[in-house]
C-alpha cells in the first residue's frame, strides 16, 4: 500500500529535492506551497502524514496546523528552523507529532516520518478482530488494533502521538514510568537532552483528560524522573 505525503513549503527548490528523494523511498507526494493550500488538502483524508513548514505565505504554519486538527488527525511533522526551540513547543503543544529542523537531511526526514508512522497507524494482531485486545484502567478503554480511545464512556480525541503516549502510561497504570522507558517505547529511541516531546504531548493529554474529583490531574509527574497514570 502506497503511503501518500503532503509536503507544504514554499521553497521551490527544496520541496523538489524533497519530494524526488520521498518519491525514491517508494512514497506518493503532492506538494503545496502555502498554509492555506495545505489546510485544503489536509482536510481531503487522502494523506498518510503531512510534512508542513513553519514559515510560509498567506497562513503561517502554526495557523495552517490550528486549522487542520479542527478537521482531521492526520500525523503532521512541521519543519521549523534550526535552534528555534520556541517554534518546536508551540508546534508540538498545538497538536503536531514530532519536528524536524532545517535544514535537514532528505534521508533524515524520511526516518522521522518512517517512525511517525510507525507509532500512529492502526495496527491489527493476526486473527484479532479490529479493536480487540483492548487496555483498560478505569474510565479508560484504549483499542490498541484501532488505536482509538474512550474516556469516561465518550470518545477521546487524541492525535496519534499522544495516543502512544497514553498507551504506554495505561499499560503501566499506577505506576512511575520514566522518561526515558517512556522515549524508547512510545518513539523507539533513547531520551535525547533537552528533549521537550513528552512533556508537551503529556500537557495535552492532562488538558483533555480533566481533573479528578480532588483536583489532581489524572496524570501526575515526578520531577526529573517520570509520569504516572493514576488507576480510577
Amino acid at each position: 500500500m502506497t503511503t501518500r505525503v503532503l509536503l507544504v513549503d514554499d521553497d521551490l527548490e527544496l520541496t523538489e529535492m524533497l519530494s524526488q528523494y520521498l518519491r525514491r523511498e517508494g512514497f506518493e507526494v503532492q506538494t503545496a506551497q502555502d498554509g492555506q493550500a495545505a489546510v485544503r488538502e489536509a482536510a481531503t483524508g487522502r494523506y498518510s502524514i503531512v510534512v508542513l513548514d513553519v514559515m510560509m505565505p498567506r497562513l503561517s504554519g502554526m495557523e495552517a496546523l490550528r486549522r487542520i486538527r479542527t478537521v482531521t488527525q492526520v500525523p503532521v511533522l512541521m519543519l521549523t528552523a534550526r535552534g528555534d526551540n520556541v517554534d518546536r513547543i508551540v508546534g508540538l503543544d498545538m497538536g503536531a507529532d514530532d519536528y524536524v529542523p532545517k535544514p535537514c537531511t532528505p534521508g533524515e526526514l524520511v526516518a522521522r516520518i518512517r517512525a511517525i508512522l510507525r507509532r500512529t497507524e492502526p495496527r491489527e494482531a493476526p486473527g484479532e478482530p479490529q479493536g480487540g485486545l483492548q487496555v483498560e484502567s478505569g474510565a479508560l478503554m484504549l483499542s490498541p488494533a484501532a488505536r482509538t480511545a474512550t474516556w469516561q464512556g465518550m470518545p477521546l480525541k487524541l492525535t496519534g502521538t499522544e495516543y502512544t503516549l497514553l498507551e504506554v502510561l495505561a499499560r503501566h497504570a499506577g505506576q512511575l514510568v520514566r522518561k526515558e522507558e517512556i522515549s524508547l517505547q512510545a518513539f523507539g529511541q533513547p531520551l535525547a537532552r533537552y528533549d521537550r516531546r513528552i512533556d508537551v504531548h503529556i500537557s495535552s493529554i492532562r488538558q483533555k483528560l480533566g481533573t479528578r474529583a480532588d483536583g489532581r490531574p489524572w496524570i501526575q509527574s515526578v520531577r526529573g524522573q517520570g509520569y504516572q497514570l493514576l488507576e480510577g
